[in-house]
């Protein structure tokens, strides 16, 4: 867990790519490696296994621990002889991690969020609550860009901008574990200021108060229920659907468990729903257990779920919400609405989707990702393409990009941190063979499971 006790702090797999813009690649026969990749898949995903005193700046070099030899080469000519480091020994690093995430500063323990008062990037939430708090990595040519939740980016004077340029644009550092993000001046970007103003600072070397986290991002969503009101937190530890907008006491974070798939819900103060006497829902328990777990069902643009006493999740007519009910009725209906996700990066089993070079179709087996805006439709959500087309699913099944109409999709959470997606027609997306979005899914499974 985090710091801070929220987010699940992501496990640091990349990709090396050589002098020649090529990855490195382990062959799955023969136990062999080779630098002939031309993209980052599964073959080309490795993990790191550091020690407290592993420096890089920004390339590495890979180092024979008994034997004190550089590892590289190029192609199927790879060896670990060398004993100087050269270009044909360095390596870059691609992160192989959804670019989605929270991103907390090491120093302060606060994490990165959008402050609208300041229009800022501010280091100074105690917890990444809310659409501000997402962090979207823009891999490209080597660097990365940090993009807000609007859609600007971050420069390294601290000021927020929509067009690309050098000053968007850092080298990604790993130091113990950490991340550091070098800027094209050669400083590090670092919080300052009593907000914790995320910007290059003066360093030219990275110390403690340079370094980040990255943490997983977990879908955070409001519900609203039958009576039309928003559920709450508002008025205390009851769970009661009496709000008509939407705030931080109405916004819930949902984690999946592994194992069963059943689903909890934690809210901004860090407690989760529970069960107690008589089927009342309260957001007293402090850790997971039975009596915080619901079992999901997706009913389209609604859903509904179950308590552990086996009983139905209904809204009563004060609005407090009750696992009281045997069957299914309006009153067990809620719509869901995912609100931290306004763009949208979805990766599936063979890689990232992305646009088609040539057509209007979506590759679903790319190393790089395209963005799209994320467009909510009453329990539904519209997929919209940076030139302002719709995403829609052919009548052979195509996923196409070039809508001038939106069509609704829906998302059904079924495991943590990974979305089936529904289609008008009914049918699931997944990735076929050839590496083509498509619209035909009949079933979840691992083809139509996606990151998001």
């Amino acid at each position: 867990m985090s710091t801070n006790g929220v987010n699940t702090a992501l496990k640091l797999q990349f990709g090396l790519i050589n002098h020649g813009n090529r990855y490195l690649t382990a062959e799955a026969f023969g136990y062999k490696v080779n630098a002939s990749g031309t993209s980052m898949k599964k073959k080309q995903i490795w993990t790191l296994e550091h020690d407290q005193d592993s420096q890089s700046d920004g390339r590495w070099a890979l180092q024979s621990e008994p034997y004190l030899r550089y590892f590289g080469g190029s192609a199927e000519y790879l060896s670990c002889f060398a004993q100087t480091i050269g270009e044909f020994e360095l390596w870059s690093m691609h992160l192989a991690l959804h670019p989605q995430a929270s991103l907390l500063s090491v120093a302060r323990k606060r994490y990165a969020h959008l402050s609208t008062e300041v229009d800022e990037l501010c280091m100074d939430s105690n917890i990444p609550w809310g659409v501000d708090s997402l962090v979207t990595l823009v891999y490209l040519d080597g660097k990365y860009s940090l993009k807000t939740c609007d859609n600007r980016f971050l420069s390294n004077d601290g000021k927020l901008v929509i067009d690309n340029g050098p000053n968007i644009s850092f080298t990604l550092e790993l130091k113990s574990g950490k991340l550091a993000f070098k800027d094209c001046e050669g400083k590090y970007l670092t919080p300052t200021g009593p907000t914790g103003t995320l910007k290059s600072g003066r360093c030219s070397r990275p110390g403690k108060d340079e370094l980040f986290d990255l943490e997983e991002s977990y879908p955070q969503v409001v519900f609203q229920a039958a009576n039309k009101r928003y559920v709450s937190i508002r008025q205390g530890i009851s769970i009661s659907a009496n709000q008509d907008d939407e705030t931080d006491t109405e916004t819930f974070l949902m984690e999946i468990d592994k194992d069963s798939k059943k689903c909890m819900f934690r809210t901004y103060g860090g407690n989760y729903w529970t069960l107690v006497t008589h089927g009342g829902i309260l957001s007293t328990a402090t850790e997971p257990e039975e009596n915080t777990m619901f079992d999901f069902e997706w009913l389209g643009r609604s859903v509904a779920f179950r308590a552990s006493n086996g009983k139905y999740v209904c809204t009563k007519k004060n609005g407090q919400l009750a696992a009281v009910s045997d069957t299914l009725g309006e009153d067990e209906k809620f719509v869901l609405k995912l609100i931290n996700r306004p763009i949208l990066v979805l990766r599936g089993e063979n890689g990232f989707v992305c646009h088609h070079k040539s057509s209007n179709t979506l590759d679903a087996n790319r190393s790089v990702y395209d963005i799209f805006s994320l467009v909510f439709s009453d329990g539904a959500y519209q997929i919209k393409s940076g030139n302002g087309k719709f995403w829609y699913v052919t009548s052979s099944g195509l996923v196409c990009t070039d809508g001038d109409k939106p069509e609704d999709f829906v998302f059904e959470f079924v495991e943590n941190g990974r979305v089936a997606i529904k289609a008008q027609n009914g049918k699931y997306l997944r990735g076929d063979q050839g590496g083509t979005l498509m619209g035909d899914g009949l079933s979840v499974d691992v083809n139509s499971l996606w990151e998001h």
